[in-house]
């Protein structure tokens, strides 16, 4: 079983990558392996469903490039494919004197990404939002919510209906590369298959410096999981927000906050908080794993960024065990809710990749070996700029193979 191109990983970056890959070129065999018996059932399926506009990110780097592009690109997908979405836009609301000095700095970040913002004051800011208090606003209008896992499962049809294979259940276990090809082997049903491919890209999230290390490429990071708790409000507060709610984020902060998230099903939740992850599969109240466990603490970079962040850190893990401290979070702009209005919700996990100088990786970062090429950070907003990422990957397998 020989492919031009095997693509590990069937969340939203790994489709998205081998739907282009087939779009681009038809007559070549393309091959994507997910160890699932369901595409995206990770980071892909365990966000906010957020469509972003790129409001936070650095003009000229990847991250704003590519979430620009695909603001554009996800929303004419769904429009092409009967995905439900819903534009309802996103409010960043003020409510000190020092976050409305921020705000103004974002404002002005997005004239430079050029996304289309409007300034609130605090009354009109009421008059959008009335269950919300704020001295001020950020509206960003072309913000939007869908179903993740929908349209990665609308990826994958367009993929196979193009000619591409897509096969579940199937674990990748080593790889082995030559002059010629490189060599899959993967665990289906209990048993070893083995594929081989031209050319093989990695797309493995939570598992992305593992995949690297299978292939003995020199890995300087590591993948740190962080869990983000949600919680969900009751059937009651269906209609408590016209917009995503979300605070002034703390530039001294890697993460952006807790928020009130409209979903594409009707519902409200709050989150995410940022948690110390010890599985980077564990979405349960209490997840243990060993080996993950062991990686972390004989990796330097993890005592490096624990230190830096140590004080965030033990407020976020204080907020997590004592539900009133995690509700006062949101309650500085929405104070109408009670603790019992937080009821439950599934986790996610964030695969972050951060340096052996404990620096957290908040860009994308990508490494190579002379048949492939691994995708080892895909921050946040990686979901909306899924299709971007794709045609980027594959103009570098271009130059790559041409």
């Amino acid at each position: 079983m020989t492919y031009d191109y095997i693509i590990i990983g069937g969340g939203i970056v790994g489709m998205s990558t081998a739907w282009q890959l087939q779009q681009r070129f038809p007559e070549k065999k393309v091959l994507l392996l997910e160890k699932e018996s369901v595409y995206s059932k990770h980071q892909t399926g365990h966000n906010s469903g957020v469509i972003h506009a790129g409001v936070y990110y650095a003009p000229g780097s990847l991250k704003a490039k590519f979430c620009k592009a695909g603001v554009a690109a996800t929303i004419e997908f769904c429009q092409q494919n009967d995905v439900p979405y819903d534009q309802c836009g996103k409010l960043l609301v003020a409510t000190n004197a020092l976050e409305l000095e921020r705000m103004h700095a974002l404002f002005e970040r997005c004239q430079q990404n050029d996304i289309n913002v409007e300034l609130l004051d605090g009354e009109q800011l009421k008059v959008r939002e009335p269950n919300i208090v704020g001295v001020g606003g950020l509206l960003v209008k072309d913000t939007a919510i869908v179903n993740y896992q929908q349209v990665t499962t609308k990826m994958a049809e367009r993929f196979i209906d193009m000619g591409g294979d897509a096969r579940l259940n199937h674990k990748v276990v080593g790889l082995n590369e030559t002059k010629d090809e490189i060599t899959v082997d993967a665990i289906h049903n209990a048993e070893k298959v083995t594929f081989k491919a031209k050319f093989l890209i990695t797309c493995s999230g939570l598992m992305a410096d593992r995949t690297t290390k299978m292939l003995g490429i020199p890995t300087d990071f590591q993948i740190i999981p962080f869990r983000g708790e949600y919680y969900q409000l009751p059937a009651k507060y269906n209609q408590i927000v016209n917009h995503l709610i979300y605070p002034i984020p703390d530039p001294e902060l890697p993460f952006l906050g807790v928020h009130l998230t409209r979903m594409i099903d009707g519902t409200v939740t709050v989150g995410p908080n940022a948690v110390q992850g010890w599985k980077r599969e564990g979405y349960g109240r209490i997840n243990i794993s060993l080996r993950d466990i062991w990686d972390m603490v004989t990796f330097v970079g993890f005592w490096r960024v624990l230190r830096s962040h140590i004080k965030t850190g033990i407020v976020e893990t204080k907020n997590s065990l004592w539900k009133p401290g995690y509700l006062k979070l949101v309650q500085k702009y929405c104070p109408q809710l009670k603790v019992e209005d937080l009821q439950p919700y599934p986790a996610g996990i964030r695969a972050q990749a951060v340096m052996k100088d404990g620096s957290l990786v908040h860009d994308f970062l990508f490494a190579e070996s002379p048949r492939s090429l691994h995708v080892c950070n895909a921050p946040s907003p990686a979901a909306t700029s899924a299709i971007p990422i794709g045609a980027y990957i594959c103009d570098k397998i271009l130059e790559r193979t041409a």
